[in-house]
């Protein structure tokens, strides 16, 4: 057969009528001139052509294909079929809708994010590096993944030889002044030591990166990323070569970034060279604050260059003793280390997202089942009729396809809008940019719907064919033991959606109650009602401590005059708004520490003297800073209550001193011994993670230029964000300020996106739950159905009604006691993967399972009430009636 004549098949058999009928009248012609009748020459005719219909038949045959044939013909048999029976094929479709297009969404992010390899030069070979310590000589079980200081990586760099090159970067921000009138702007921005980008293999789109000797101390040049090169430079190229100003300092333009270049993150739009402002830090391996990226080289092994790293380091840590210099190193792939934050939730999520997909297929499978049952005849007769049983389980098996394709169409366009939605509501998700529909995904999707179309469709078309045709057509249409089968197969497969629907509950409850716990902790300070924002004082501008107090006091008198402020609190930053650095201090009356013991360390913050009665910070012992604690009396410290508690055991903490020798490098060499005046309450600087000792010192000693201010308000707060950047812009035109947040919403990002995780793993366990429902609902209907004639016996026989009732609805619960058993065992396993997800939670927490339990029981009595109900209302006679 030819693709030629296949397609010629149509015209083929007109032109062969054509030639039978022309063949018929010729003939006719013929025997009517031999003598005979018309009728009898239409007959002679005839009989010498034979069947027409069987010679078209076998002429289209030639010119067929029949494998194709076939499934055409199946196809518009099952498109028939489909819509004798509009509410089940819509119900159908929508299900496989709603899972396909969920399980699109998340392999498109997934792919991207986590299964698509970056976009730098042999991006397998990056590796990042990190500083660690043991713990009683003992290495932590979970790496710690600290931050480099700028010493040690330079040791790094120059005592090994295992990586091809090894680059750092650190972050930093800047006010970017408007050049024709634009608003400032406080951006962030990040510097990057001279070999970055030979490390990451990129090339500028524009100019070129900085050299080795332009990377030093007192630099003045930056490269732009493509977002802010064209958001505030509008893509002219021209502006390479220029000068912009950052912090009110001329910086020039050397070249301009890739715009798929989102590394470390998207919200970068600066760099700068690393050593431009680091002044004497450069020096000092306390100051951890870097991340160092490293390239393998040909032929050496990540353990081996591991190795040489990991000897600098120890001896940079025997060397100084008492310094917080780690004694471990450790490293992770780049690719790794982007992922990191993201790579459990998202697998948590695909997980769930495949129970679910799991759950439909089942779903749809049931309801194949049922209409199995009502076609049983139909398939018995065409059997007999001589239908092969492959032909049948074909032709349901199209029906299955139909279906997931159609549901797998509807999906794929529904998950573009999720995969939007999703990626914008996921805070710092990596590789954003690269996320969209592609082949890859729509290829994944067709093979879903191939996936889903087998298992939803191949139980119920064998089930409907493995009986014989002659007890098919003995039985009665809602009776005999072929129903019967058809039940238990619906019930077996209703325990298997219960059982994965019971997990997902599980895990969606314990996901909750964490968020709520993570939610309501307490802070530290009061929440409610609270403004902040930060702004930074150029360093050009405001050169002296008298300059940048003079500042700070005017805003708060400002501030403080505002109408509906209660109170106004400055310090560097506010609890629960991140880590923001600590200090490694000594207590001046206490013994030298032995070598080899615990450093003391607490996180350092700044607060103006309101800033523990603004934040409503307790007082616990001492006082709070006055305004006489400024400048060169500035040398006092309040401590948290932990800090009191751990490193001044029974005695009393206020007129002690903190020697804190990082001090030093603000330009107080010899003032680094500071006398706590008070102690307060302790806060947390994140919300899930444990409250850390803290050290507030001064910022009126007039050092920190940089400042969060927090202003308590009588009503909603965010109504004085407004008035208040009026307030800073009358003291200087030109500062802007950033991160104006309510107090509730800094928790909140603090949070990051567990709420997300949770509220999709609470969305997909609750939709497999209303399937689980639904099939429940749909088993027990099947059930009343194919029982009716039995229910009618029984009760003419004297059953009670109450006793059908009670009958019918152990039928239906049966299943969903084995799902919710197994769902239980199967819980216990999968719990353990999200114990490391949980904050204040047990993996076996009693209340969530007991909750899981309750509501599943509720709604599976729910869904076999009705149908029970019916079954116990049905009229003895009318059911010995029917056939």
């Amino acid at each position: 057969m030819s693709w030629f004549r296949f397609f010629r098949r149509k015209r083929s058999d007109a032109e062969l009528q054509e030639e039978m009928a022309s063949f018929l009248n010729e003939e006719m012609a013929d025997n009517v001139a031999r003598g005979m009748s018309k009728e009898e020459a239409r007959r002679q005719a005839h009989m010498k052509l034979g069947s027409r219909e069987k010679v078209r038949e076998s002429l289209w045959a030639q010119n067929s294909f029949q494998p194709l044939t076939s499934v055409a013909r199946d196809v518009k048999f099952a498109c028939r079929t489909l819509r004798r029976t509009p509410g089940f094929s819509l119900v159908a479709v929508i299900v496989v809708a709603l899972c396909i297009g969920a399980a699109t969404s998340l392999f498109t992010i997934a792919r991207s994010v986590l299964l698509r390899p970056l976009p730098f030069h042999d991006p397998d070979k990056l590796v990042m590096s990190y500083e660690d310590r043991t713990k009683d000589g003992v290495r932590p079980a979970k790496p710690g993944y600290n931050p480099v200081s700028p010493a040690d990586f330079y040791d790094w760099r120059s005592k090994t030889h295992g990586f091809e090159d090894m680059a750092v970067t650190r972050g930093a921000g800047y006010n970017l002044t408007g050049e024709h009138g634009e608003l400032p702007e406080s951006v962030r921005a990040a510097a990057g030591s001279w070999n970055l980008m030979r490390v990451l293999g990129v090339q500028p789109a524009v100019g070129r990166w900085f050299t080795e000797a332009e990377d030093k101390p007192g630099s003045t040049l930056v490269m732009l990323t493509w977002s802010v090169y064209q958001r505030r430079f509008g893509g002219d190229a021209a502006i390479v070569g220029h000068q912009i100003h950052l912090d009110d300092k001329p910086y020039t333009v050397v070249g301009v970034l890739p715009s798929w270049f989102r590394y470390p993150d998207a919200g970068i739009v600066l760099w700068v060279p690393y050593q431009g402002d680091m002044g004497e830090t450069l020096l000092h391996h306390d100051y951890h604050q870097s991340q160092v990226i490293a390239r393998m080289k040909d032929g050496v092994s990540l353990a081996s260059a591991v190795a040489q790293v990991q000897a600098v380091q120890m001896q940079l840590h025997l060397a100084y003793p008492n310094e917080p210099v780690h004694d471990l190193v450790e490293m992770r792939p780049l690719h790794e280390d982007v992922t990191g934050d993201v790579k459990q939730p998202l697998q948590l999520m695909l997980g769930a997202v495949a129970c679910m997909l799991l759950i439909g297929c089942l779903n749809v499978s049931n309801l194949l089942v049922a209409r199995g049952a009502a076609r049983q005849r139909e398939v018995a007769i065409r059997s007999a009729l001589g239908a092969q049983r492959g032909a049948l389980i074909r032709e349901q098996m199209t029906e299955s396809v139909l279906i997931c394709l159609v549901g797998g169409a509807f999906g794929v366009a529904l998950s573009v809008l999720a995969t939007q939605i999703l990626a914008h509501a996921w805070k710092d998700l990596p590789s954003v940019q690269s996320i969209h529909l592609d082949g890859t995904v729509i290829a994944f999707a067709c093979a879903l719907m191939c996936v889903a179309a087998l298992v939803a469709g191949l139980l119920p078309a064998l089930s409907s064919t493995d009986k014989s045709m002659l007890s098919a057509m003995q039985s009665s249409a809602r009776t005999g033991a072929s129903s019967m089968g058809r039940t238990a197969l619906r019930k077996w497969m209703l325990t298997v959606e219960i059982a994965i629907t019971v997990v997902l509950l599980v895990a969606a409850g314990l996901l909750g109650k964490s968020f709520l716990k993570l939610r309501t902790t307490d802070v530290g300070c009061v929440t409610k009602n609270v403004l902040t924002l930060r702004y930074s004082l150029p360093d050009k501008q405001y050169d002296t401590p008298e300059k940048i107090n003079a500042f700070h006091e005017s805003l708060l008198e400002r501030v403080r005059a505002l109408p509906g402020v209660k109170a106004v609190a400055l310090g560097n930053t506010v609890p629960a708004a991140g880590y923001w650095g600590d200090f490694v201090f000594t207590v001046k009356e206490h013994p030298p520490l032995q070598a080899g013991a615990p450093l003391q360390i607490g996180l350092e913050r700044w607060a103006d003297p309101g800033y523990f009665t603004g934040l409503g910070i307790p007082l616990v012992r001492g006082r709070f800073f006055t305004n006489q604690d400024r400048l060169d009396r500035a040398y006092k410290v309040i401590i948290s209550k932990q800090l009191a508690d751990r490193y001044f055991p029974g005695e009393d903490a206020i007129g002690r001193h903190l020697h804190v020798a990082a001090h030093a490098l603000k330009g107080k060499p010899d003032a680094v011994d500071y006398e706590i005046v008070g102690v307060v309450g302790d806060v947390i600087y994140q919300v899930g993670k444990e409250a850390r000792p803290m050290m507030y010192f001064p910022l009126l000693d007039g050092t920190m230029g940089g400042a969060t201010l927090a202003v308590r308000t009588q009503y909603d707060a965010l109504q004085l964000a407004l008035p208040i950047q009026k307030q800073i812009a009358a003291l200087d035109p030109g500062l802007p300020v950033a991160d104006v947040r309510t107090m509730d919403q800094v928790v909140g990002e603090s949070l990051g996106n567990q709420s997300l995780s949770a509220a999709l793993v609470l969305a997909f366990a609750v939709l497999s739950l209303l399937l689980a429902s639904v099939g429940l609902y749909g088993v027990l209907s099947y059930l009343t159905v194919q029982r009716t004639q039995e229910l009618g016996i029984r009760m003419a026989l004297g059953a009670r009604r109450d006793q059908l009732l009670q009958q019918m609805l152990v039928d239906g619960m049966k299943p969903a006691l084995f799902g919710l058993g197994l769902g239980m065992v199967a819980s216990f396993a999968v719990t353990r993967v999200l114990q490391s997800m949980l904050f204040g939670t047990k993996p076996l927490d009693p209340a969530v399972l007991f909750g899981v339990i309750a509501t599943l029981l509720l709604v599976a009595m729910c869904a076999c009430l009705v149908p029970a109900w019916r079954a116990s209302r049905i009229e003895p006679m009318q059911a010995l009636r029917m056939e």
